[in-house]
């Protein structure tokens, strides 16, 4: 039974650190490619910037939903179930 929750612990560990991961690499290469951009046509940055604000929320909400599934197989582990 400890090793169940040990492991779902590592494995929810190892969910909270790649999506952190793909966020952070997420919004460095759209704040990159924002800049690159703007800088090309600058009468279009505003309409740029909404975009990039949209693309933006959706990136984190990425990392939100991996949170929420770690956080219910940390709390409700759905897996000591099938030990029982």
């Amino acid at each position: 039974m400890e090793t169940v929750i040990t492991a779902t612990i590592f494995g929810s560990v190892i969910l909270i650190a790649f999506a952190a991961l793909g966020t952070a690499l997420g919004f460095a290469i759209l704040g990159g490619k924002f800049l690159e951009s703007s800088a090309r046509q600058p009468e279009l940055a505003g309409s740029l910037q909404t975009k990039m604000f949209i693309v933006a929320g959706l990136l984190d909400a990425i990392s939100m939903i991996a949170v929420g599934i770690a956080l219910l197989f940390i709390f409700a582990n759905p897996f000591i179930d099938l030990l029982l």
